[in-house]
């Protein structure tokens, strides 16, 4: 039995792309340093419901769809980016708060081994409901310092006109 075609321009190519490979993009700027995004994930309910002339059929409906937070990753450095945009969440509650600029649609790029871009998915009206300015410090372990901040959204898409690249 032949195995289905998962590359269309280069049918020569059986692995798919590798995870290290990504960019994020906020705000129109490439965000140094990012180390993982967690996956892009949505669910949606099953909502059930019997008809009153046969109770012993249960069917089954889709319903609301709800996407779960993207978590990112980078090494601590003095890019302000995160920090900036958590504080912009952060003060929605004081007299000097900003409705304007707290939510921001966020770019994610997949690279293949190439560094020519594969895939792009565009997450959607972003905030930050979490930010983790410092991970636990620790003298006895020789790790990165990595800071975090999870986003909440409503939706994303993949981006259809990145098409897939001629290999060489």
């Amino acid at each position: 039995m032949a195995a289905s075609k998962k590359f269309f321009v280069n049918p020569s190519r059986y692995d798919p792309y590798k995870n290290f490979k990504f960019r994020v993009v906020i705000d129109g700027k490439t965000v140094a340093g990012i180390t993982k995004v967690s996956p892009l994930t949505r669910s949606t309910e099953v909502i059930e419901f019997r008809e009153g002339g046969n109770p012993s059929v249960v069917h089954k409906i889709p319903g609301r769809t709800k996407y779960d937070p993207v978590i990112l990753e980078e090494g601590v450095t003095h890019d302000p980016t995160f920090e900036d945009w958590a504080n912009l969440v952060s003060k929605l509650q004081t007299p000097e708060m900003s409705l304007k600029n707290f939510r921001k649609d966020v770019l994610l790029d997949l690279y293949n081994e190439q560094g020519t871009k594969v895939m792009s998915y565009k997450i959607y009206r972003c905030w930050v409901s979490e930010y983790q300015a410092l991970p636990e410090l620790d003298a006895n372990t020789p790790k990165i310092a990595i800071r975090k901040i999870k986003l909440e959204n409503e939706g994303w898409e993949r981006d259809t006109s990145i098409t897939e690249p001629v290999e060489t």
